[in-house]
């Protein structure tokens, strides 16, 4: 690819930083991610942006271009994430100039310059519910973050206003409540990425895979299957299951009661090293526990099976799954599981497990463990150190309409 002509003007910023760039091997000395850089530098940097088409005629020497080859949607997603991962690693001075591949777009730009409205422009903070969601309508980004920080804001605020009036918690949490140590109230969260068609940005979807549970996951994901991962964008974004609120309303007071620290985080931050200074409480489905689920279960008779609908018995092979899935979107009535759990994991921390299999089973346990016979029901497990139960949540097109303990030990 040729590198003469209007970029040898080292005086202008964008050829300087392309030079630069260049110098600096950040895109390689040679092959097609040089080439591909080299083919949208020498368009200047007030091109508009390249067709898939005319790439893959001009760089890879395809005279009739398929055009459900993803080859040229993989290597400007490369090289997008190329220039991302240079900038960030190598901060610039401020005002330095840097160049950027905007989402959609098949252009090398300034980063910060003036782009003309286009749909897919808008792709980049704007998608489409994930199918089997709730829900269809769009949401931007920005309210995404808003409600999530809302939520977090209203449960902290609310801690804090029950603190006068919180309820005497039962004997579930009196380890907990007599620690001297913080709290971390970890909610199990899931990794979503989106999936963005330059040639048609309006389809642009999130998607949740079990396999991708990070920003790195994805990048191991892409390497590994280009083809099924060449649109995948890490958009910074997680989720938590609506019904987390559920449970969080019936735990707040009991937290409340112990005055102490009280700090909210998503399970996908939490480290091995915040196990050596806090306590945890984890509330969420078991599919999002995280580095927890491995805790939680080590010393367990029982496992979590591997659709995460299931909680098999070591000892006997009893599996209890949840129905949910194949029934919630009728009248018909259907079981689900929900677990409750304490430990003492490496490192020292107390660890409360309130979990479930799936949503209707997370919205009825909160009023399982604070209810003040729980004590009672659980008798001599709930008096060890640690222990286990298991409780079947009878439910109705999401709905938790009964419960009842099938299943209680202590453990290891």
């Amino acid at each position: 690819m040729s590198t003469t002509g209007s970029d040898t003007d080292g005086a202008d910023p964008f050829w300087r930083e392309v030079e630069r760039l260049r110098a600096a091997g950040v895109v390689g000395h040679s092959g097609r991610l040089r080439e591909v850089f080299d083919y949208l530098a020498q368009r200047g940097p007030d091109a508009g942006s390249a067709t898939q088409a005319e790439i893959a005629q001009d760089v890879f020497r395809q005279a009739e271009p398929d055009a459900e080859d993803a080859t040229v949607r993989v290597y400007i997603h490369r090289l997008r994430k190329k220039l991302e991962d240079h900038y960030r690693t190598h901060p610039p001075q401020p005002g330095a100039p840097m160049l950027e591949i905007p989402s959609g777009i098949y252009a090398l730009q300034l980063a910060g310059a003036e782009q003309e409205q286009s749909g897919a422009e808008q792709v980049s903070t704007h998608f489409a519910a994930p199918s089997g969601s709730a829900g269809s309508r769009a949401l931007p980004r920005s309210w995404l973050a808003f409600a999530a920080l809302a939520l977090l804001a209203a449960f902290l605020g609310g801690l804090l206003l029950s603190r006068a009036s919180a309820p005497v918690p039962n004997a579930l949490w009196q380890p907990l409540i007599e620690s001297d140590r913080p709290v971390l109230l970890v909610l199990g969260d899931y990794y979503l990425f989106g999936e963005i068609d330059p040639v048609r940005p309006e389809e642009g979807r999130l998607i949740r895979d079990f396999r991708v549970n990070s920003a790195e996951d994805l990048l191991r994901m892409q390497e590994a299957d280009p083809a099924r991962f060449g649109m995948a964008e890490d958009v910074g974004l997680n989720y938590l299951p609506f019904q987390t609120a559920f449970a969080l309303e019936q735990v707040a007071p009991l937290l409340a009661a112990s005055q102490k620290d009280v700090r909210v985080i998503a399970a996908s931050e939490l480290t091995s090293s915040m196990l050596s200074s806090h306590d945890v409480v984890y509330i969420g489905l078991l599919s999002g526990m995280g580095l927890l689920e491995e805790i939680a279960f080590a010393g367990s008779t029982l496992r979590i099976g591997d659709s995460y609908d299931e909680i098999v018995d070591r000892e006997t092979g009893q599996i209890w799954t949840s129905d949910e899935a194949r029934r919630l979107a009728s009248p018909a009535f259907y079981r689900d599981y929900a677990y409750v759990a304490r430990l003492r994991a490496p490192g020292g921390a107390l660890v409360m497990v309130v979990a479930s299999e799936r949503i209707t089973g997370l919205r009825g346990v909160g009023a399982i463990v604070a209810a003040q016979d729980i004590g009672r029901e659980l008798s001599g497990p709930a008096a060890a150190p640690a222990f286990e139960a298991l409780f079947q949540v009878t439910g109705q097109q999401g709905a938790d309409l009964s419960d009842r303990l099938i299943l209680a030990r202590a453990r290891q």
